[in-house]
């Protein structure tokens, strides 16, 4: 359980999403969603080493990721919860060190904003994140430099952000798609008491899979049209992955997106450009199966709340991939009602945490926060299941959708006359074989009295409001005792591998903190550095393109093309801003007149 919060202290609150984060701090009443230096108050969940050793972030990150995606990470959060490793830059990092890159970061934007030193958070995840997933998410925040306060879920914050001093009865679905997971959450609210009935969701279907889409269908276009496999090309996949999300923005405002990739690869000396029109119809056609499981997500969450569709009084939309028209749409068609986006859909989550946040720090703040379990735990037995005897049949404990903190006991009886221990297993799922369930740990009691068959052992499950379990076994008779806590189904961090691991990424934020020490306010204000990150990488790219075009170029231009690119590598070497801009605009022109 967390220490008692003192009034005085500033926690905030952060959407740690797959495609964007916030951050933000209830204020004056309000949550407030921070802006970065440069006025930005979302930022791309991208973390990237440029080639000079800088730790990029955001939207430097993003930018890098279409030339160097090798030295670039994004959508770390599908990887959450797995000891699945990444590499970035020539070395090996683990998801949570990746999040702790994006997670430093909102931390630094919300202390320039605050003027103080922050040491806490309120940290969002989907509601179906199961407990190793969470247990990243907070080892994450240890890395960065963050107690995590308390985890929530993003429906729940959602739901606050909407309705934090609402007064009356209703029921609430909040759909959320995100960038890379989904869930739908069935809520009410009753004057101020805001209370998750059930949950439902899919944590691999987002709008990174509706990008797919479009990916795969570029890769087919260009495979008949030029004869060319462009997945040989990490960096004509990074490129064409930039402009499937593009296209996707477009498509939700425009009922055709052009997609325009020039000079995108070469193929057997020729370059290969890339021009295809998509239109909406054919667009919304291949993600039609993603919505259409979304809104079987939303029936089995409903049915877990026991409400029907007429049940909903309102429909809160979460997540940039509702921007969707065929989302809108659907839910309209399905609950014959429009659903609520008067909440910009990207900063709402990060909104609620911070309302979650200043609770949890003893502010005044009206709603009061009632969160569920989405998944049952239990243990296994000697049994049936469909009539067939099993020594694995899965006994659920704590049931799914279960108001938390939660403490639940079950008796247990030993199958043979002075049986010296009990084999305790825990799983987490829904599944009547507990053999198709999530192994969560186990442990032996040992040491029970010499009882005939039939001797009671109470387990004891609690769950706390972070998704922590403990879990105990008692011989009744004896009172013999033994427990485990479940901090992570997967992988543990262990305390010595969190402090490795945070001086690991606190190095190479190094040369950052020393520059931002020693600014002046202004200078930060203006942020400089993060704008002459951006234009170096624009830089980079212009070289690229220019030396890709160099043989369709006369002598004369050719010559000065080669004369401006090493004018223009040696500005970047140098970190002279005014000479590379110079030098931009002076290559820029005769690319033009050579494209013209």
């Amino acid at each position: 359980m967390n220490e008692p919060t003192t009034r005085s202290e500033t926690i905030i609150g952060i959407d740690l999403g797959t495609t964007n984060s916030e951050v933000a701090v209830f204020r004056d009443g309000r949550a407030v969603v921070i802006a970065d230096e440069n006025r930005r108050k979302i930022l791309p969940s991208f973390a990237g080493i440029g080639d000079d050793g800088a730790v990029l972030v955001g939207e430097a990150a993003k930018n890098q990721y279409p030339l160097y995606p090798e030295r670039t990470v994004r959508s770390i959060k599908r990887k959450m919860g797995s000891d699945e490793r990444v590499e970035l830059a020539g070395k090996s990092y683990t998801p949570q060190e990746i999040s702790a890159i994006i997670l430093r970061r909102l931390k630094s934007i919300a202390e320039q904003h605050l003027g103080e030193s922050v040491n806490k958070a309120v940290i969002t995840v989907p509601a179906y994140f199961n407990d190793a997933q969470r247990q990243a998410t907070r080892e994450a925040g240890r890395i960065a430099g963050l107690e995590v306060a308390r985890i929530i879920n993003e429906p729940t914050a959602a739901a606050l952000s909407y309705e934090a001093a609402h007064h009356g009865r209703k029921h609430i679905l909040v759909y959320d798609l995100g960038g890379g997971t989904f869930d739908v959450s069935v809520v009410r609210i009753e004057d101020e008491v805001v209370e998750v009935l059930a949950s439902h969701g899919n944590n691999h279907l987002g709008g990174d899979d509706f990008d797919q889409k479009i990916v795969d269908h570029l890769l087919r276009h260009l495979q008949e049209k030029e004869k060319v496999d462009a997945k040989v090309s990490r960096q004509a996949m990074a490129r064409i992955g930039r402009a499937a999300e593009a296209a996707k923005i477009t498509l939700s405002d425009q009922p055709f997106a052009m997609i325009e990739e020039e000079y995108l690869l070469e193929n057997q000396g020729r370059p290969v450009h890339l021009s295809v029109e998509l239109a909406r119809e054919d667009y919304e056609a291949m993600i039609e199966p993603y919505i259409r499981e979304t809104l079987e997500a939303v029936h089995i969450a409903l049915k877990g709340a026991e409400l029907t569709v007429a049940d909903i009084d309102e429909i809160l939309l979460v997540g940039g991939a509702t921007r969707t028209p065929l989302v809108e749409q659907r839910l309209e068609r399905e609950f014959k009602r429009q659903p609520r986006g008067e909440v910009d859909p990207d900063l709402c989550v990060a909104m609620g945490a911070s309302i979650q946040a200043a609770m949890v720090a003893g502010q005044d703040v009206a709603s009061v926060l009632v969160d569920i379990t989405p998944y049952t735990f239990g243990t296994s037995a000697v049994g049936e299941i469909d009539g067939v005897p099993t020594l694995h049949r899965f006994v659920p404990i704590i049931h799914k959708n279960t108001p938390i903190p939660v403490t639940k006991s079950e008796v247990f009886y030993t199958m043979l006359d002075h049986q010296k221990a009990v084999d305790v297993k825990i799983y987490q799922g829904e599944d009547p074989d507990a053999q198709h369930n999530v192994l969560l740990g186990r442990f032996l009691v040992e040491g029970l009295s010499k009882a005939p068959a039939g001797n009671p052992i109470v387990m004891r499950l609690f769950l706390d409001l972070d998704g922590v379990l403990n879990v105990s076994a008692k011989e009744k008779k004896a009172g013999l005792e033994k427990s485990i806590t479940i901090d992570n189904a997967l992988r543990r961090y262990a305390e010595e591998e969190l402090e490795v691991a945070r001086a690991r990424i606190g190095a190479l934020f190094e040369d950052e903190e020393e520059t931002i020490e020693a600014a002046p306010a202004e200078a930060l204000e203006e942020g400089e550095e993060a704008q002459s990150q951006h234009a170096v990488v624009q830089a980079r790219a212009l070289v690229e393109k220019a030396e890709r075009m160099l043989p369709e170029a006369t002598p004369e231009d050719r010559e000065d093309m080669v004369d401006l690119i090493e004018t223009l590598k040696d500005a970047m070497d140098a970190g002279d801003n005014a000479a590379m801009k110079k030098s931009v605009e002076a290559l820029s022109d005769i690319l033009y007149y050579l494209e013209s």
